[in-house]
């Protein structure tokens, strides 16, 4: 029975055969040597081929051999310099530069702003040349200023709009900047706005939808006088006063920030207003206009057609897909 293993024997253990017993238990033990020693001999011959490539290693298959390797990863602090673990520690608690020096300048954060089609190259600037050519093509007037602004209906809705001051008229228009034409524009004679407020926004104590930030409204007539059909409808186009705000694409760029800043629009409009009053037959010297620093009450308590329109932009030209704006 054993002399058909005994050339195997041979080849691993050359010595196996010299010491026998009548048990029979000395080839099972010596069988477990060659086993043992199967690392050292036939894994040598069959990992040459694997040693020929750069960069390859052998590797013990052994299963206490993984735990030896993740020990040799981490070495033990009793191993280590005392000097380099405290460096080390230092190091791994330094706060992470990567959130903070990613985007320092508003200016330097154009994805954000680029859904914005008035932020296309030439979209403004083609919107500019439609209406200086309507203007003067209907009333001749003078143009002293061009902004892009964000109107604030009475429901607390959010609407993209340029607007536009002449020597006689205030001018609202609502653009599509895709289509890059006039939908809709409303003229508004200087002579009859009588009063503007500045100031912060301010609401009902049950409104569920609050917004922050400062405005102006501008009154050509008396809000007591407004329909109660047409307080509370959300379309109305008969409401007595506008209210604007500042555009979310201000900080895109040097020429957005000039056209959609709302004390320079607040600076062109009243002048221009106390000179319509003061050529106008009805007052003189400017002093029909009134100027109040005061919070700005929008009138809205549930808000929920607000809540949902402001927050997804539905008044703003977006690159939104089919959705309508």
């Amino acid at each position: 029975m054993w002399g058909d293993s005994t050339p195997h024997l041979l080849v691993w253990l050359p010595l196996s055969l010299t010491s026998t017993s009548h048990c029979g238990l000395t080839p099972f033990i010596q069988e477990k040597k060659t086993l043992e020693d199967w690392p050292q001999s036939s894994q040598a011959e069959e990992m040459s081929t694997i040693r020929s490539f750069e960069g390859f290693q052998p590797v013990s298959l052994k299963q206490e051999g993984d735990d030896q390797a993740f020990e040799t990863d981490h070495l033990s602090a009793k191993e280590e310099d005392p000097d380099t673990l405290s460096g080390l520690r230092q190091i791994s608690r330094l706060p992470s530069m990567t959130g903070s020096s990613l985007c320092p300048n508003p200016y330097h954060r154009p994805y954000s702003s680029r859904k914005y089609f008035v932020t296309r190259p030439g979209t403004i600037e083609t919107a500019m040349e439609d209406l200086k050519g309507h203007i003067a093509k209907t009333s001749g007037e003078t143009i002293q200023g061009f902004w892009l602004l964000t109107e604030i209906d009475h429901w607390n809705n959010e609407k993209e709009r340029i607007l536009l001051v002449t020597d006689k008229t205030l001018l609202i228009c609502k653009y599509d900047f895709i289509m890059l034409s006039c939908v809709q524009l409303q003229r508004i004679p200087l002579s009859a706005v009588y009063r503007i407020c500045l100031g912060k926004f301010s609401f009902p104590g049950m409104s569920l939808d609050k917004r922050q930030g400062e405005g102006l409204r501008i009154y050509w007539g008396s809000p007591e006088q407004q329909s109660l059909l047409s307080r509370w409808n959300p379309w109305s186009t008969e409401v007595p006063y506008a209210t604007f705000t500042e555009h979310p694409v201000k900080y895109t760029s040097e020429k957005f920030i000039e056209i959609c800043k709302l004390s320079g629009f607040t600076c062109k409009l009243i002048p221009a207003i106390r000179n319509a009053h003061k050529n106008s037959t009805g007052c003189e010297g400017g002093k029909g206009l009134i100027v109040l620093t005061e919070p700005i009450l929008i009138e809205t308590y549930t808000g929920l057609m607000s809540f949902i329109g402001n927050r997804n932009k539905l008044g703003y030209a977006l690159a939104r897909g089919s959705i309508g704006f």
